[in-house]
Parts: C-alpha cells; structure tokens; sequence
C-alpha cells in the first residue's frame, strides 16, 4: 500500500509541475522570439539570452512578469543600441502593461497592431529613428497614464483619438515631424454635429477630452493653427519650434514652414502621370524614318567610343606601368601575385592572427560593426588595449588591387602621429585564413556619438563639449597641416571620434576600408586573365584627399556637439538647415543648446556658431582652412575650471536676459 500512496503522490507532483511549466502563454513566448528577429543589430548582446525554446521568459533580459510568472508586463531594453524594426506581432503579449524602446536605432513605422495592448499604461519609443504616422489606433488603450515618442521622425497629423485616453498624464512628442492643427476636435465629435446627436461618448473635443494631461510637449514639430484653449494652462515651452499663429518669437521662420502639403497634394500624382501617357503616346506614334535614323545614330557614337577606348589602351601601353603578373595554382584557381616595395612596410608591426585571437577573447569581443568591417577589443599581453578592424570580404573577392590599396593604407596611417589621432599600432596579413586587420590604440571611453546621444547628459559639460571640440581641431590642423603630404578622415562625424578615460579625442578612420574597396571597383575593369594588366600612371600613388569636405564635417560635427542631436537629414533638411536661422541672431542664437546642459557659456556659443556657418559655407572657396579655424578656437575659448565655475551661475542668467 505504501509503495502506491508514494507512486500516487510522486504522479500528482509531476502533474503540478507539467502543470507550471505550461502555464506560460506560448503565444507570448513566440511573439518576444518575433521581436528579436526583427532586431538585426544587436551590438552589446542584451538579447543573447532570449532563447527561443526557453518556454519561461520572466529570466530575459529586459523582462519582468507578473507574480505568478504566468504573463510578461514589462519589456525595458533602453541605451542598447538596438537596430531593427518593431514587429507588429509584439500585440500579442497580452498582458504588458509597460513598453520602453528609448534611445536606440528603431526604425520604420509604429505598428497599428499596438492598438490591441488593453492593459498598456506606458508607451516609451523616445530617441529612436522611427517613421511614418502616429497611429491612431493608439486611441483604443484607454490605461495609457503616459506616451513618449520624442526625438523620431514621425510624420502626419496628431491623432484626435488620443483623446479618448482619459487616464492619460504625460504626452511626449517633441522633435518630430508632426503637421497640421493640434486637434481641437475629434472626428467622432465633428459628425455627431453633423447628425444632430449629443452622444456623451462623442462630446469631447480632440485632446481635451484627455482631462488628465499634466505633461504635454510638442514641441519642434510643424503644428499649425493656434493652440487650443483647453491646453492654454500649458507653458509656452510645450509648442515652441512649431508654425503656430501665436505671438511668440520661439516659432519657427515663415520659410521653415512653408505652405500646407495638402494645398497641391495630387497636383504632382497628375502632372506625372499626363508626362508618362504623352511619353507612351509619342513612342506608339515614331515614324520608321525616324526609328531608322536614330539606330544609325547609335551605331556611329559605338563606332567612337570603341576608337577612343583603342587610342586610351595605346597610349597606356606607351607609358611606365606597374605591371602584375598573374600565375596558375595546381588547382587551376587564378591567384594575382602582387610585388610592391619592400621598404613600404618595413616600419609596421605585423601580427599574427592567432596572437590578435587570444587578445580578443577568440574574436568574441565586438564593440561595432558595419557591412564592411568588424571591431574588435582586445589587450595584448603585457601590453595596451587595442581595437582591431577586420574586413569582412571572402579571399576570392580579393583583388592585387584590393592588396596593393591595402598595403599603402596601411603605410599612410603608420605614418600618423599626434594626441588627438588614433594611432595604428600594426596590421595582420594572412592567407590561411584569409585575414586583413587593421590594429589601432583604443579609446576606453566608446566613441562620442555614443555619449552624446546615448549617454548621460551629465557626463558632456560644456567645458568637456569645448575642449572635445579644441582636440579635434587640433587633430585636425595636424592632419591637413602639418602632414606631408596632407591627410583627412574619410567619413569625419561624432562616430570616427573615439574618446579616452579622461574625454580627450582621438580621430580614427575606421571608414578607409570603404575608400580602399571603392577605389579598386573603379580600376577592377583592367585586371585581365590574360597576363600583364595597365595601370594608369599615378593612379594608386595618392590617398583620396577631401579636405574642405573635412571641414565642412567639422563644422556639422559642432553643431551636434554643442546641440545634442543627431546630424542625420529629415524631409525638411538636414540639421544644418534647421540650425541656420539661430546661427547669426544672437537673441535665438541659444536655442540650438542641448537642453541636457545645466550651464553653458554664451561667449563660447558664439564663437561656435561663427566657425560652423565659415565651415558650412556654399561656396567651398571662402571656407577657412584648419590652422585658421584651430586658432580661431583656442584663441577665443577658455577650458580653465575658474571659467567652468562661472558660467555656471551666470550662463543662464545671460540667456533670460538675451531672451
């Protein structure tokens, strides 16, 4: 008897426990396995715990349950760098009371389908890079206390509907792209009018209807109109930066806001469409004679370009050349032996892949990507910390080309030496596995695009904003200077500046990898099968060099630094076209500080605006060069601490008063 009250109860607690284990919805489980698909950048890894064939998710990174771990109700991932896309099928976490996405690379649009999230009481897009409409469908989550999307490029009017969130608290919705009225008035409302129905559940009036609204920001946008009277006990700060017919100098220029989309809305759609009929129609219509005349036309311009490529083969044939040689393996793969000058490397260090290996954790240290190229962190034995740059490209794309164009990048950046300039400390050159690295110092400190958009405002100070700025120029003046001959960063931005332990910058030109493959696409055409191939002369003696696109980068560069937003370009332009209007008007010139910035100095902030309109100019000719700019910089901006301690008390004390 004993024997089978035990098998009884070992069954019943075998029944409890499969019990448990399926409690969790599957459906959650598949949604969150959804989301992560959907996220095809992933750099510090804070989704590598999300397996799929974990049936319990509550240990997930970013995840919290509810008590009883039967349902997922809080999803926070903010700060990681996440990129990718929101997949719709996030609606099916039933029960997620809490959403927050902020400050990663989310693109694409807000899926309608959130719209089905009953229990969502806090939406958190914000600092993401997130297009299309706001969803008005976000008007059905009734338990919504608060919502923020700001710092995307959401588009489109702002929905009425979301004034049927009446629990609403905080709507957060700067530095987007929103158009039209703030809506005084709701759809529901406007045709109840109509119908001569007095539906209380149709009576609120747009936004109004959410009574709760404390936080409300919209500002930086391109509403228009006026605001409407419920919202008035709002501070004028909450619609500042928008088209609004309001007496206040915080809007926006007349020429930023220009004339209302929908006044010519299906005017293009139609003129294109007539320009595409009337093309049909002529090439229906062609006479034979006509028809006839133009292929006799394309075969005497064939006839010319085929003489004038002839005559270019010959004269190349004339001059000196650097002359490849191509041999056959046993395999019969074709293998291009490349000889360039011994003494061009000489002074490198050269790695060993399997040193660099160790030094990286077996390569699992990944602190950035692209297409081109991965980085890596790693410290070498006894020795620095190091980041290195492997291209990714498979041996067979590799070209003699591509080698020699390596080699001499190579020797250009061994070359660089100065505080301010990322230095390379060697290369690795293998063959079996096929490997090209690149290995430079490393800045602990992450690059400033991470701080500036990712990190804690407080760590960025103004005196720290000025002396990052004072570094770079002085790299920079090095570079093209005092450099022979001259060098510049192939893509220049926040990215390419790497920061040390105490803030000081350090330029480094991850980006040549790019500069190398773009170079050799141009010159693939003349490598042939055939024995010797042509160069043409000089043609791979010189680095690129783009030094007023330097400085123009530059210029942008500041303005990101000293506004805290990212450079990239929205439909109404590019950052520095919303900045113009501020740049020379001293009384707004304050408008393009960081909000983040406790204090900033007003002298410096206006020795910035001048370097970034001289290094922004339209005319390439009257920019200054780099010396000029670096003395500009240091002659008229101070980094002392007694200088950071008294624009502490007085910077916005002078910004009320040039208000």
């Amino acid at each position: 008897m004993r024997p089978y009250i035990c098998f009884l109860i070992m069954f019943l607690a075998s029944g409890v426990l499969c019990v448990t284990c399926s409690s969790f919805p599957t459906k959650e489980v598949w949604a969150l396995t959804t989301f992560k698909e959907a996220i095809y950048e992933d750099p510090h890894l804070v989704l590598s715990n999300w397996n799929a064939l974990d049936a319990d998710p509550c240990g997930w990174f970013g995840i919290t349950c509810n008590k009883e771990r039967q349902h997922v109700i809080k999803i926070n991932i903010s700060g990681s760098s996440l990129k990718g896309f929101l997949a719709p099928e996030m609606s099916q976490v039933t029960y997620l009371q809490e959403l927050t996405l902020r400050k990663n690379n989310l693109i694409g649009t807000i899926p309608k389908e959130f719209g089905m999230l009953k229990f969502l009481k806090v939406l958190d897009l914000g600092m993401n890079q997130l297009t299309g409409p706001i969803p008005t469908e976000l008007g059905n989550l009734t338990s919504l206390v608060k919502i923020n999307l700001q710092s995307n490029g959401l588009s489109g009017s702002l929905p009425a509907e979301l004034g049927n969130l009446r629990n609403l608290s905080e709507l957060i919705l700067d530095r987007n792209k929103l158009q039209g009225p703030v809506p005084a008035e709701n759809n529901s409302s406007f045709v109840a009018k109509i119908h001569g129905t007095n539906d209380s559940r149709t009576s609120e009036t747009g936004l109004c209807g959410a009574s709760q609204l404390k936080v409300v920001d919209l500002s930086y946008n391109f509403l228009v109109g006026s605001i409407p009277k419920c919202l008035e006990y709002l501070p004028s700060s909450s619609f500042q930066g928008n088209c609004l017919q309001e007496k206040d100098a915080k809007q926006r220029p007349i020429r930023q806001c220009g004339p209302q989309p929908s006044r010519s809305h299906q005017a293009p759609s139609l003129k294109h469409h007539s320009f595409k009929d009337a093309a049909k129609h002529q090439k229906a219509s062609k006479p034979a004679w006509l028809l006839a005349l133009e292929i006799a036309t394309g075969i005497m311009a064939g006839s010319l370009v085929l003489v004038a490529i002839l005559t270019a083969f010959q004269r190349c044939r004339s001059k000196p050349a650097i002359i490849i040689p191509w041999k056959k393996s046993g395999s019969e793969k074709e293998h291009l032996m490349v000889y360039v000058d011994s003494e061009l490397l000489k002074d490198v260090t050269k790695f060993g892949r399997q040193e660099l290996e160790v030094s990286c954790e077996d390569f699992s240290n990944i602190i950035g990507s692209s297409p081109d190229s991965i980085v890596y962190k790693g410290t070498m034995r006894g020795g620095p910390e190091i980041a290195v740059i492997s291209l990714c490209i498979k041996e067979q794309h590799w070209t003699g080309y591509l080698e020699l164009y390596f080699q001499r990048e190579v020797a250009d950046l061994a070359r660089l030496n100065h505080e301010n300039v990322g230095k390379l400390l060697g290369y690795c050159r293998e063959s079996s596995p096929f490997t090209r690295m690149l290995v430079f110092e490393y800045a602990s400190n992450g690059t400033l695009y991470e701080h500036l958009h990712y990190g804690e405002g407080s760590q960025l100070s103004w005196t720290r904003r000025m002396r990052i700025i004072l570094g770079i120029a002085r790299g920079l003046k090095y570079l093209h200077a005092e450099l022979e001959p001259p060098f510049t960063i192939s893509e220049l931005s926040s990215s390419s500046v790497y920061l040390t332990e105490d803030f000081s910058p350090k330029l480094v030109d991850f980006e040549s990898w790019k500069m190398i493959l773009t170079r050799s696409e141009k010159n693939s055409g003349s490598i042939g099968n055939n024995g010797p191939a042509c160069l043409l002369p000089n043609s791979l003696e010189k680095r690129h060099l783009d030094i007023q696109g330097n400085i123009h980068s530059f210029g942008i560069l500041l303005l990101e630094i000293v506004s805290g937003k990212p450079p990239y370009c929205k439909d109404k332009g590019c950052l520095i076209d919303w900045a113009r209007d501020y740049l020379e008007l001293p009384e707004v010139m304050s408008y393009i500080v960081d909000p983040e910035l406790k204090h900033f100095s007003y002298d410096d902030l206006k020795v910035i605006c001048e370097v970034i309109s001289l290094c922004t100019h339209t005319d390439s000719s009257k920019r200054p060069s780099m010396k000029e700019i670096s003395l500009m910089l240091e002659s008229k901006i101070d980094t002392s601490v007694a200088i950071e301690l008294k624009s502490s008390s007085l910077a916005w004390a002078e910004l009320a008063l040039s208000s």
